[in-house]
């Protein structure tokens, strides 16, 4: 391919946890008033990209020709483009979740293969052989679940929480993971008896004005908001008691690595992972939920959250450090009169999050659009104003 450069369209993911309106405004489009979660800008078999004006998806296209696409390196270390870049929108949690090691997601998948269970079933847990690790940076005030609580925090909060002060001694002499095993393999009828009184008195809370999104108890309203269950309280609940509440604000990043239990709670993000769909679920979702799976691969140990805000590149970039080889992500902050130039090593997808920029004097690039930059493709942007592009890449 003669060009190196090319706008994509990439694929909008509705579901239900997903907004009306983000998306949709960021696309100039309209979908009927399906909620609009997620729109993926790689080349995933199952929602690849397209090079915008052409019937060829991304993966078509790589497929082709990899070498001169993703190029020689990243091709011979990972046979694929090996990360996979989204945009979020949050409006309602996602599920419990943790994502496993590439050695263990092997063995999961070849497992499933051997007992026969097709790719498509909504009982698979395991859709590839690839880890699933992930950044995100906050478009708008972002807020998720990561890690567990530190020791003394969550003896405190078991201690003056009512219906969790019977938790207390166990986790004081046996630690996280006889906790957290003892809830998720809880019966559902123990289970409703600790959660309807603390659901009900957290709405009354609520309603009062006591709580903000920094306590746990204002994203039990949330979730219970329009009607309260006659039983069977999900159990996901007492997640976001245990597990760090972490608020992240526009331009602010996150890593989630294999073991480390999460789940995104409300807001707007960019997210880079690498190119899997490898999940396993534990709750606050209709999805499959393999609670023996998810203790097999969870890391059991207090979580200090990291909210990092980027280090300095050069003049105009500044990087987010992620510790995988799969994928690495930058933001670029190009002022009016200046030029962003240089040349891709290996394939780089961008997204343009505020302004605009012109391309090689040629293609033209507003918020919302993407792009594509095949390896050794050579290029200089400017902007007439201002412009903000996150670049996401292999680092070589």
């Amino acid at each position: 391919m003669g060009n190196k450069i090319y706008k994509i369209k990439g694929v909008v993911q509705h579901y239900a946890w997903g907004g009306n309106q983000f998306i949709p405004d960021l696309l100039s489009a309209s979908f009927d008033n399906k909620p609009c979660a997620e729109y993926w800008m790689g080349a995933h078999p199952s929602a690849a990209a397209k090079l915008d004006g052409q019937s060829k998806s991304l993966l078509d296209i790589i497929q082709e020709d990899p070498e001169g696409t993703v190029g020689k390196r990243v091709w011979e270390q990972f046979g694929e483009l090996p990360y996979l870049f989204k945009i979020l929108d949050v409006k309602d949690m996602l599920s419990i979740q943790v994502h496993p090691t590439k050695k263990e997601a092997e063995k999961g998948f070849d497992a499933e293969e051997a007992a026969g269970i097709p790719i498509s079933a909504p009982h698979r847990n395991y859709k590839d052989r690839n880890h699933k690790p992930e950044v995100m940076v906050a478009l708008s005030e972002f807020w998720l679940l990561h890690g567990f609580r530190s020791k003394s925090s969550l003896e405190y909060l078991l201690e003056q929480t009512p219906e969790f002060q019977v938790f207390s001694t166990l986790f004081r002499k046996e630690g996280y993971k006889a906790l957290y095993q003892l809830i998720m393999e809880m019966d559902a009828n123990d289970a409703n008896h600790v959660l309807q009184s603390l659901v009900k008195r957290e709405l009354i809370r609520f309603h009062a004005g006591e709580l903000t999104r920094s306590d746990p108890g204002w994203w039990v309203a949330k979730l219970y908001a329009d009607q309260l269950p006659d039983g069977n309280y999900d159990k996901g609940i007492f997640s976001i008691y245990f597990f760090n509440i972490v608020k992240a604000m526009p331009g602010e990043a996150v890593f989630q690595g294999a073991g480390i239990p999460h789940a995104y709670l409300e807001g707007q993000n960019v997210e880079l992972m690498a190119n899997s769909d490898n999940v396993l679920r534990g709750g606050l979702t209709p999805k499959h939920i393999d609670v023996p799976e998810l203790l097999k691969h969870t890391a059991f140990e207090p979580v200090e959250p990291q909210v990092m805000k980027g280090n300095a590149v050069n003049h105009f970039e500044w990087n987010y450090p992620c510790p995988v080889p799969d994928f690495a992500l930058n933001k670029v902050v190009i002022q009016a009169n200046e030029e962003w130039s240089g040349t891709a090593e290996s394939m780089q997808i961008w997204w343009v999050g505020e302004g605009g920029c012109t391309v090689n004097k040629q293609m033209q690039l507003k918020a919302g659009d993407a792009c594509v930059v095949f390896a050794d493709g050579e290029f200089a942007v400017e902007t007439g104003k201002s412009c903000t592009i996150f670049k996401a890449y292999v680092p070589l």
